[in-house]
This record gives structure tokens, C-alpha cells and sequence, in this order.
């Protein structure tokens, strides 16, 4: 393998649409959401590793997931995992991960990755990322996969790239906000826009630099540590200033400045598995569309059902369409999959009536 290939696992989310399996306490990343025996920080962490050597795989996530983390990936050594004490969104975290890796290598190349995506074409996202680092390694520009939009998702940001251009990493004109319904018509009909996966690959000289044109007051809170990362100092200097840091994505902070961003349309298949609905769309189904996931159903007079139980659970379901069904210990939900966008809501009310405990 290259010892300069390195990966970011983003692994810090709660994953809220996905209660009452994903709370606080034990986010979706760490559940095995689609029945494979695996978990989705588990998969992810062996596609990468398909390329990627094992101590250069990084995964960046809350304190509290720590031991998380550790028993369910235990060839990870514990300096491997970088822990976030305070939630400051995704750059100041990836600024913090690419300095210390820096510190490790000046040669190498990075992808950062969402923990809980669900890919199942492993070769091309292997061939999608590696071409990516090829082109990151001779040149100072920042890398993200697109993926080829297939209907209107007014859900998603979209990545705009220059369409006149025929080569395979495109050079990206803007990127575009979540849009409504008509403009992501427009977006599909123009044919040169692509979901924004948030899959982003760079030299760590190029990201590093990058911080340092865009975000001057950010480079200079993290730089300042880079005397104590990868020693037994680093800890008490993060849980020091980490607070201190702008609550900013990686996108407002550094993709939507600069001038030298490009873009891959993926050649995979690919699921942010964001919702239940979406988890849906990735199971099998029977002949009346109900999915399911660890439960034994027995179905009458119901179609288009998502239902997720314990291991083996039976469960007899009658005249119920298009239903999430989720049981879990203490908490049963049943709710329209139309709605799903609204669990959240949800969420805060049930903390707000019942307590923090349930969610």
C-alpha cells in the first residue's frame, strides 16, 4: 500500500432522523442499520482500508464515542482516534486531523469520509479516490466526488462544474445551496451538476494552505499545537483551545472560496443513508414493498412499510401503508414515511415530555 495515502473518517454525528435506533448516547454510525453484520463505520473503515494502510486511517469523532470506536474497530490504536471536545461542525475538525497528519508525513494525500454512507461498489470508489490522489499529488487543488444526480433532491447541496470541459476530473464552478423543487428540475435538465457527497481528497500542504489563505484565525488557533500533536500533550492542548474555534463547515470555510477546487462524478452507487426513507430504498423487498431489517413479519393487506426490530422479532403487520415501524427496547415508533423529515421535531418533544434518556 502507499504510505502516503491517509483517510479522515468523520464519525462524530448523532444521526437524528434515524431515532429511536440512532440516539446520542449510540449514533447510527455505530449500528448495523442494514442487516449485513457489520456496522457503518465498520464497512467504511474496510473500504478504506482496502488502500489505505491501517495506522493511517484516522477516525475523528466525539469524546463521548471513543470507546465506541475502539471495540468496534480494535486493529485501531487509541492515538488513532481524535476526539472532539466541543461540536464545532466539520472544518475545524478536518483543519486538526490534516495538521496532525502533516506533522506524521508532508507528503501525503488525504480523503476525508462520512462514517454512515452506504457504498457497495468498493472497486470504483477505490478507482474514483485513488484517481483523485493522483492528481492531488501533482497538483495544489482540493478534490471532492460528486455523484450523479437521479432525480430532483431538493435534500442535497449540488456541486455546479465547468461543462465544457471533457476531462474526468472536472474543474468546479460553484457550489449550490439545497434547492427547492423547480431549481433542482433546472440543475438535472443542465446535466452539469452533481450531488455534493461531502467525500474530499487533497494534499495535507494544499488543505493546510488552504486554511491558511481562507481562514487566517482558525490556522492559527490549531498551528499553534503543532508542537504537542501526536505526543501525549496534544489532548490537553485541543481540550484547551478546541472550543475556541468557529463553528463552520469545511464548505463555507474553504470549498466555496477557493479557485482551485475539482470534481469527480462517481462512478458508484451511492447512499447517504440520511433518513429511513433512504434506508429503505437500499433493502430488499417483498412483493407489497414492505423492507425490513432483523424482524420476522407476517404481512396482511399492507404495502411500502419500513420495519426494524430486534433480532428475529416477530411482528404481524395489517392495513398499514407507507409506515416507518421501529421497535426498540423502550421506544416504539410508528410513523408515515411522508413525515420522516419531521423526526427530529419528534425527538424534542418526546426529551421534552419523557427526558434525554429516550433520545
Amino acid at each position: 500500500m502507499n504510505k502516503n495515502y491517509y483517510a479522515v473518517i468523520m464519525a462524530g454525528g448523532v444521526g437524528s432522523r434515524f431515532w429511536p435506533v440512532s440516539t446520542a448516547s449510540y449514533p447510527k454510525q455505530f449500528h448495523d442499520m442494514l442487516g449485513t453484520g457489520k456496522t457503518l463505520i465498520q464497512k467504511t473503515f474496510e473500504r478504506l482500508n482496502r488502500f489505505v494502510p491501517t495506522e493511517n486511517i484516522l477516525v475523528l469523532t466525539n469524546a463521548r464515542y471513543n470507546d465506541l470506536v475502539l471495540e468496534q474497530l480494535p486493529m485501531m490504536q487509541p492515538n488513532q482516534v481524535v476526539l472532539e471536545p466541543a461540536m464545532r461542525n466539520t472544518s475545524p475538525c478536518i483543519l486538526y486531523a490534516a495538521l496532525k497528519i502533516r506533522k506524521m508525513n508532508p507528503d501525503a494525500v488525504m480523503v476525508v469520509a462520512p462514517s454512515d454512507h452506504w457504498i457497495e461498489d468498493e472497486d470504483s470508489f477505490v478507482s474514483d479516490v485513488t484517481a483523485c490522489f493522483d492528481k492531488c499529488e501533482k497538483e495544489a487543488v482540493l478534490c471532492t466526488l460528486g455523484i450523479r444526480p437521479t432525480f430532483p433532491n431538493t435534500g442535497f447541496g449540488y456541486i455546479e462544474y465547468e461543462k465544457e470541459s471533457d476531462l474526468p476530473i472536472k474543474k468546479v464552478s460553484q457550489f449550490r445551496e439545497k434547492p427547492d423543487y423547480e431549481t433542482a428540475k433546472e440543475f438535472l435538465r443542465q446535466g452539469n451538476f452533481l450531488w455534493n457527497a461531502g467525500i474530499f481528497m487533497w494534499g495535507v500542504k494544499t488543505i493546510v494552505e488552504a486554511f491558511k489563505t481562507y481562514q487566517p484565525t482558525q490556522y492559527s488557533l490549531f498551528e499553534k499545537g503543532e508542537w504537542c500533536y501526536n505526543t501525549k500533550d496534544e489532548q490537553t492542548f485541543i481540550d484547551e483551545h478546541y472550543g475556541q474555534a468557529e463553528n463552520i463547515s469545511i464548505d463555507y470555510a474553504i470549498l466555496e472560496q477557493s479557485d482551485a477546487i475539482y470534481t469527480l462524478p462517481a462512478s458508484f452507487d451511492w447512499n447517504d443513508l440520511g433518513t429511513w426513507g433512504a434506508l429503505y430504498d437500499k433493502l430488499d423487498k417483498d412483493d407489497a414493498d414492505n423492507a425490513s431489517v432483523g424482524a420476522r413479519v407476517l404481512i396482511e393487506d399492507a404495502k411500502g412499510n419500513m420495519i426494524r426490530t430486534a433480532k428475529d422479532k416477530i411482528v404481524v403487520v395489517d392495513g398499514v401503508e407507507d409506515y416507518i415501524i421501529v421497535d426498540k427496547e423502550d421506544v416504539l415508533l410508528i410513523y408515515p414515511k411522508a413525515k420522516q423529515q419531521d423526526i427530529k421535531k419528534v425527538l424534542k418533544k418526546v426529551k421534552d415530555t419523557f427526558g434525554e434518556q429516550y433520545t
